[in-house]
């Protein structure tokens, strides 16, 4: 599966696309048909708490599941999202078995 990390209007850390490739990582296990992964990190308004914003788009034959969490960090927002994508991408299987 191919992943992006897009980052607006910051450079994000080598630590966070790190840890980012990591959650993606654990969701490729879940779904080996995925194509794309593509995550945009955002800082809402940076004066302000609960101002990090994680989306998640994955690529599925039949169907794109998007996420999009806002948290104090960006590490909380990406596992919040995998955690939500999780449970998409169950239902996903359910559906087309």
């Amino acid at each position: 599966m191919n992943i992006a990390i897009n980052s607006v209007k910051f450079k994000a850390d080598p630590k966070l696309e790190k840890y980012v490739a990591d959650k993606i990582g654990k969701l490729e296990r879940l779904v080996d048909n995925a194509t794309k992964c593509e995550v945009t990190l955002k800082v809402d308004k940076p004066e302000s708490d609960n101002n990090k914003i994680a989306e998640i788009s994955l690529a599925l034959p039949g169907q794109t599941l998007f996420n999009s969490k806002q948290a104090d960090s960006f590490e909380e927002a990406i596992s919040d999202c995998v955690d939500t994508m999780r449970v998409q991408i169950d239902k996903y299987k359910e559906r087309y078995k």
